[in-house]
């Protein structure tokens, strides 16, 4: 179907705003009249500009407080009609969005209001233009979608209609599926909004909250099956009133709202997309270095292995059991610092994953290849991680290990020999409080793509959305949301808060390495010289209240910084290295049945980071 988005959902100039919109795809516009009137561009120049970014204007909106008024009020409102009228004449537009008034002047009389709303539809049928009336959810007196309806029937204009608002249909809880009983070509306009679940005034959560479809807790989805159902065949046009949208710049939240679009219409049934190729694991995890020494200690007391380098590229793998680690001294090393730069995913199919991550509008990224390489696609992630589709050593798919070739190395553990034929990703033997994989990624999100990055995970890649949850810091909230796939094989957990400071150079990002044995673990560690991030011993003091641990463990946790937590299916242990520029590690240990990540430790971790400056 077309799509078309408010003005009011991007932020900018309204010039910005349409170029945004034209070059993510959308193919019209709702112009937000504040939007006209801050600009420069008379009424024919916004048509022409629209016209050259190929963009129609579907809707000029809002006309308010007109109906159900006394006569001489209605007689003002219908000449503020009249030149809003003729300003849509010279725009090019032709429907106007009228909203159920709010006005004390307003009386409750929904015959006078269908009377009222007739003589504005004559008026403006003179104009070619017609009148799409809308529901406020805070309306004075009509406040549902069904009410509204009633009042379009009673006046029985050609030129005369409704707006469907799926924020003021669903944040009032009333059932759309009336909406099927409503005739489609009455249905003169869709907008579309979803919101995270609030208590709280619903103006004040509709002038601030909305987001795009996906990214709350509303069914949008089912609110549109409906009104496909009634015979709809306008397009789907978005309308978020969001602070952090009207901040944020507006070509990547045209982009983030077209997406969200292309998904709602894929779940409806309106379009197909390739498949999601759900990721069955993390093939590697790859930071880039300025100087490798600090992180090559690091690896070496985690019980890691240098086992192989990439053949044409300054990249050398680091290996314990299926926990894979690149490091980059590449030239953007040394530029950016320390960083978690990028994450290969297993896939079930690399080739379909990146056929789907491109039709959702994600950057598909080049990538400098020698011609013996393994063909890997990669898209950016919205916060700039690179997303590899990888197969890891299965005989039907290229392997990218086939681009490394083994390095002499030394480590703690025990390896298997690599022969010529073998791949050079080589197997640990079983060692107590050994690393097997990675848990899970914790990646920090800038500020403004919060809730794209969950949508992105959520649609480009497949994996579930769990619910996000707020965990103090000293200096503000941090709000966390984790993505995973069905067995937990792949976690990644996103998170945004508040800023630190200049000097700390942004928030940290880490990698969560499951062992079976933390003590163990822990112990080895900083028995071969690695750095455990100090825990204060008041946590202690609260941890042997909360929970009867066994003989010596809280000694045990207390000695090594060990934080715990239980839920009624498992325990969850965990520990924290030093951090190096952006990037630190996390030990953990976790019941089969444990499906969170101990935010309730988060405040008490966050604390203790704060007091110990990164390693550069």
């Amino acid at each position: 179907m077309r799509t078309s988005i408010a003005t009011v959902s991007l932020s900018g100039a309204l010039t910005e705003k349409l170029t945004a919109a034209a070059r993510a795809g959308f193919d019209g516009v709702e112009i937000f009249e504040n939007d006209l009137l801050a600009s420069p561009l008379t009424p024919e120049e916004v048509r022409a500009r629209c016209a050259d970014l190929g963009l129609s204007i579907d809707l000029y909106q809002p006309m308010r407080d007109i109906e159900a008024v006394p006569a001489e009020e209605f007689g003002r409102n219908l000449r503020r009609a009249e030149h809003k009228f003729r300003l849509m004449e010279r725009l090019g537009a032709d429907t106007v969005l009228v909203c159920s008034s709010v006005s004390p002047l307003a009386e409750d009389d929904d015959a006078l209001a269908a009377f009222q709303l007739r003589r504005l539809a004559e008026l403006a049928e003179g104009f070619g233009i017609r009148v799409a009336y809308e529901a406020l959810a805070w309306g004075r007196h009509v406040s549902t979608y069904d009410h509204a309806w009633r009042i379009v029937e009673a006046a029985d204009h050609p030129a005369l209609g409704t707006c469907l608002d799926s924020f003021h249909i669903l944040a009032r809880g009333s059932d759309p599926k009336g909406i099927e009983d409503i005739p489609g070509e009455k249905i003169f306009f869709l907008q579309l909004a979803d919101a995270p679940l609030m208590a709280m005034d619903v103006l004040q959560w509709s002038r601030h909250y909305r987001c795009f479809p996906g990214q709350g807790g509303f069914d949008v989805a089912g609110l549109v099956g409906h009104v496909m159902r009634a015979g709809y065949e306008g397009p789907l046009s978005l309308e978020v009133f969001n602070d952090v949208f009207r901040q944020a710049e507006a070509g990547p939240t045209a982009v983030d709202a077209l997406r969200s679009l292309l998904v709602l219409q894929e779940s409806v049934g309106l379009t197909a997309l390739p498949a999601p190729a759900v990721p069955t694991g993390v093939a590697f995890a790859e930071l880039i270095t300025p100087d490798v020494e600090p992180l090559s200690e690091i690896l070496e007391a985690l019980g890691f292995a240098r086992t192989a380098r990439h053949r044409s590229k300054p990249v050398d793998l680091w290996q314990q059991g299926e926990a894979r680690l690149l490091l980059n001294t590449g030239p953007a090393a040394r530029r950016d610092g320390t960083q978690l730069a990028a994450v290969g995913l297993e896939s079930p199919d690399p080739a379909g994953a990146a056929r789907r991550a491109e039709a959702l509008l994600a950057p598909v990224l080049p990538r400098r290849r020698a011609p013996e390489d393994a063909p890997l696609d990669a898209v950016a992630a919205p916060d700039g991680t690179e997303l590899f589709f990888c197969a890891t050593d299965r005989p039907e798919l290229p392997s990218w290990t086939g681009d490394f070739e083994p390095a002499a190395h030394k480590s703690p553990v025990v390896h298997t020999s690599l022969v010529a034929h073998e791949s050079p990703v080589a197997h640990e033997s079983p060692v107590a409080g050994g690393i097997h994989r990675i848990d899970h990624l914790a990646l920090t999100q800038p500020w403004h793509q919060f809730d794209e990055a969950a949508l992105f995970h959520h649609s480009v890649l497949g994996l579930g959305a769990q619910e996000s949850v707020d965990v103090a810091d000293p200096y503000g909230l941090l709000r966390s949301r984790a993505v995973t796939n069905a067995d937990g094989s792949v976690r990644i957990a996103l998170g945004v808060g508040a800023a630190p400071s200049a000097d700390e150079g942004g928030r940290a990002q880490h990698i969560a390495l499951a062992t079976g044995d933390i003590v163990t673990a822990a112990r080895r560690f900083r028995d071969a010289g690695g750095r455990l991030l100090p825990i204060p011993a008041n946590y202690y003091d609260d941890l042997a209240a909360k929970y009867e641990l066994g003989d010596g463990e809280l000694a045990a946790y207390r000695e090594l910084g060990i934080l715990y937590d239980r839920e009624a299916d498992g325990a969850f242990r965990h520990c924290y290295t030093e951090t190096i520029g952006r990037v630190f590690f996390e030990l953990v240990q976790r019941d089969a049945g444990y499906r969170g990540y101990g935010a309730q430790n988060a405040p008490v971790r966050l604390a203790a980071q704060h007091v110990r400056r990164p390693v550069r």
